[in-house]
């Protein structure tokens, strides 16, 4: 009996410790193809899950994480907006494809890196909240504009009008590094991959706010990178 025991737990560590390694080794880096729409639309540039859709002012008091805490745009892109925009962010659980890509056409402006104010803090709040569907998912969540990030800029163009966007890849707790796989001045197609974050992450989109602009999406939707729309 007790050796039948030992088996049995050594099975079920083995099976724990295999099915740890596939998952941190080959499932997470798992990069499927997608239906990139070929109509004038904005897409997802992450998989996951919508935490916030605002249209904002550069300094208006947007997310307001817990008591006394209440972000600005300029808090989560680390750089002095001053024109209306619209904020969408997306938040990828460790089991979400994590590569990210571009929302639409255009051209790098610059990429910059930003450093934790002190350590990464973790995304559990935002992580139960969003299995839970409890509003406002962002509730607690400090990381927004705690933890490091990368912003990378880019000029586009939409419905017949010029555009300026940031992508705001955040990372999370355990976070092993942001990628990116572009270089200011590089021009890229709507749907090309850009970066990743590894394991769980947020991925914020700012674009100016444009007349006739309409959005698709709700915060608790389920969004693909490259291809759910975001913006018609």
């Amino acid at each position: 009996m007790e050796a039948g025991l030992l088996i049995l737990l050594g099975i079920s560590v083995a099976l724990a410790v295999g099915g740890y390694v596939f998952w941190r080794y080959v499932w997470f880096f798992r990069n499927p193809e997608r239906d990139i729409p070929t109509k004038d639309v904005i897409v997802s540039p992450a998989d996951g899950t919508v935490v916030y859709v605002k249209q904002v002012l550069p300094q208006e008091k947007i997310v307001a994480v817990k008591a006394g805490v209440e972000l600005s745009i300029n808090d989560i892109t680390k750089n002095d907006l001053r024109t209306p925009k619209v904020l969408i962010g997306v938040f990828m659980s460790p089991l979400n494809v994590h590569y990210n890509r571009m929302p639409l056409a255009g051209e790098i402006e610059f990429i910059r890196h930003y450093p934790a104010q002190g350590a990464n803090r973790h995304m559990g709040w935002m992580h139960l909240r969003t299995l839970l569907g409890r509003q406002p998912l962002y509730a607690n969540s400090t990381h927004i504009f705690t933890n490091e990030r990368t912003v990378t800029k880019f000029r586009s163009f939409f419905k017949n009008a010029d555009l300026t966007g940031y992508i705001v890849q955040i990372a999370g707790g355990s976070v092993n590094g942001i990628d990116s796989y572009v270089s200011p001045g590089q021009r890229l197609n709507k749907g090309d991959i850009f970066g990743m974050i590894r394991i769980g992450s947020q991925v914020d989109l700012v674009l100016t706010w444009l007349p006739g602009m309409r959005l698709q999406v709700k915060p608790g939707d389920k969004v693909r990178a490259g291809e759910s729309i975001l913006i018609a």
